[in-house]
């Protein structure tokens, strides 16, 4: 497989960017830095085939980092989005495309009574805190080293994803005091959540049950199960931080999969089908603490925006028993396939439905301390290769691939292909 990639129309978009953008983007992780190289410039994509300014094509496993579980322009997505559209695009009042996507939510989602959208991961991880100081009077969270959940003040204390990537433990402009009410324990370490429990007055834990931010870290057996047991033990809130497992894993979720019902759920990206939208969402008696019912105020202009809402619901309706299916199998093919590519490399491929990622490491990854252990050159380079070879893989070593319905058995044997040909250079 021959390897070939001109970029000068991107090159030229990011030097203009960079006069107007901090970094030329909007997003850290778009740089690529990481992986040493400057941003690709995306000028469409349909299914999984993404096409870049300068004409390049790629098999994309990004996905805009999750929401595409369809891929691409979906023709359903779209007519939804289209139809909406010719009516408004918002009215900062109630809709019943509002009504009856928190309906379809309740229907999957076991921890979910009621929900308030908001319009990113980042409004729903610290609405859910606030709510959960509120109903417990207690001020600490617990977090896990490596998970992001947002970048809410306090959360961002030695956080996963983007700020990972760039290196950073925490961030300037996060007030002392903001950090000083969070407590930070690793991954998979059952004594030190206890500790950290037995110690403090802890009004929430929040975690990503499938942890994906580091990378894809899966719980340990009985590793969520205890979770809650201590959270019920020591009168702390249980939030899973499922913007990324939501949907995706199972129809409702790792709280699905796992057996383990939360007190609350975050829930992003796949929920608003590639349009800006979140939610968090629990029993009634909970979500009633929220104004205009309750005490604990809450808003957004434009929370369960119509057009955001009408392609979260023509995508959780596309999502039947069939389309998991189909996901665990291409999900499982790829991952196969990588191992196969890797041969006897250090290389560990984790896999959960819809979700892959690859740690350059001799050993298996339990915590974000493995994580940061891994080779994250040796990744960027091998990135690097794919990219040369049509393949549009996640640009960080702590960010997970994420798997579509849009891709097919040949998507994944031309990356499996590819993949081969990247780890030969690597040696």
């Amino acid at each position: 497989m021959t390897a070939s990639l001109t970029d000068a129309k991107s090159a030229e978009l990011f030097a203009r960017a960079a006069r107007v953008l901090p970094g030329g983007v909007n997003s850290p992780v778009r740089a690529m830095r990481s992986i040493g190289r400057d941003p690709i410039f995306v000028e469409r994509a349909a299914g999984v085939d993404l096409l870049d300014v300068d004409g390049n094509r790629y098999v994309d496993w990004v996905c805009s980092w999750g929401p595409l579980i369809h891929g691409h322009a979906h023709p359903e997505v779209l007519a939804a989005i289209q139809d909406t559209a010719t009516a408004g695009t918002t009215f900062g009042a109630p809709t019943a495309l509002e009504v009856e996507l928190a309906e379809e939510v309740a229907r999957r989602v076991p921890s979910v009574e009621m929900l308030r959208m908001t319009s990113s991961g980042t409004e729903a991880s610290m609405s859910a805190i606030r709510l959960a100081r509120a109903a417990t009077g207690r001020d600490v969270v617990v977090k896990f080293a490596g998970a992001y959940h947002g970048h809410v003040d306090g959360l961002l204390a030695d956080a996963g994803s983007g700020l990972a990537t760039q290196g950073i433990p925490s961030s300037p402009g996060v007030l002392p005091s903001a950090a000083a009410a969070t407590v930070i324990v690793p991954w998979n370490d059952f004594d030190a959540v206890e500790a950290a429990l037995r110690e403090h007055e802890v009004a929430a834990l929040i975690a990503e049950p499938y942890p994906a931010n580091m990378g894809l870290v899966p719980p340990e057996e009985g590793f969520l199960a205890r979770l809650r047991e201590l959270t019920e033990e020591h009168g702390a809130l249980l939030i899973f931080d499922e913007v990324i497992s939501g949907f995706r894993v199972a129809p409702g979720g790792a709280q699905e999969l796992s057996g383990v019902t939360p007190d609350l759920t975050v829930m992003g990206k796949i929920l608003g089908g590639g349009l800006p939208a979140a939610a968090f969402g629990g029993p009634r008696e909970l979500l009633e603490r929220l104004a205009p019912v309750g005490d604990v105020y809450q808003a957004g202009t434009l929370s369960g925006n119509p057009l955001a809402v009408a392609a979260g619901l023509a995508t959780l309706r596309l999502l039947d028993d069939d389309a998991y299916l189909r996901l665990s199998e291409t999900t499982t093919a790829l991952a196969t396939g990588l191992r196969e590519a890797a041969g006897d490399r250090p290389v560990q491929v984790v896999s959960e439905t819809g979700l892959v990622t690859l740690f350059f490491r001799d050993r298996p990854v339990r915590d974000y301390a493995d994580a940061r252990d891994a080779d994250h050159e040796a990744y960027g380079a091998w990135c690097r290769g794919l990219l040369a070879r049509g393949v549009y893989a996640p640009p960080s070593g702590y960010e997970a691939w994420f798997v579509s319905l849009a891709h097919e058995p040949d998507h994944v044997a031309r990356t499996v292909e590819a993949a081969a040909a990247a780890f030969e250079v690597l040696g």
